[in-house]
């Protein structure tokens, strides 16, 4: 039996998601590649105990990469983008300005 935390691996900082979270309340995490949406939006109001509106999911595939002679590819993974409804927020990972 997963566990909401095995779902719900890690956040996913760049710029892109740091202006969604500004303008849309949209958070970008890292989750598990076999969780489906459902198990996604139960896992993040579990944890978080924010009402969720809507879950986005990809999945982003692995890139090749060379480090001189040696070349290899980066790890592939999902990712989720999630809305929250209207009032909710989360400080968790605010600009602080």
């Amino acid at each position: 039996m997963k566990t909401s935390y095995d779902i719900i691996k890690r956040p996913i900082i760049t710029e892109k998601s740091s202006s969604l979270i500004d303008k849309n309340l949209q958070y970008t995490f890292e989750v598990d590649p076999k969780a489906n949406k459902v198990e996604i939006k139960n896992a993040f109001e579990a944890i978080f105990g924010v009402k969720v509106k809507q879950v986005n999911v990809s999945n982003v595939r692995a890139k090749d990469k060379r480090v001189g002679k040696y070349s290899g590819k980066t790890s592939s993974y999902k990712k989720a983008v999630i809305t929250l409804a209207e009032g909710q927020s989360l400080d968790l990972l605010k600009n602080k300005e």
